[in-house]
């Protein structure tokens, strides 16, 4: 998977939630789908971290 910035992550994964929630995908789609909106959801929470991170470091020293 390509690096998504976070937006369009979010974006994304709104997406897959809207197919999941139409119920009209077979048992192989469902399962793409999952991994992937588990996949964005790892790149997510890594990018917040990652901010959080920099943020600490950027107020450390004022």
């Amino acid at each position: 998977m390509s690096e998504l910035k976070y937006n369009e992550a979010m974006s994304r994964l709104e997406t897959i939630l809207a197919e999941l929630e139409e119920g009209k995908k077979s048992v192989d789609e469902l399962s793409a789908l999952v991994k992937e909106a588990a996949e964005l959801v790892k790149s997510c929470r890594t990018k917040l971290k990652t901010t959080e991170e920099d943020i600490k470091k950027a107020f450390e020293g004022a």
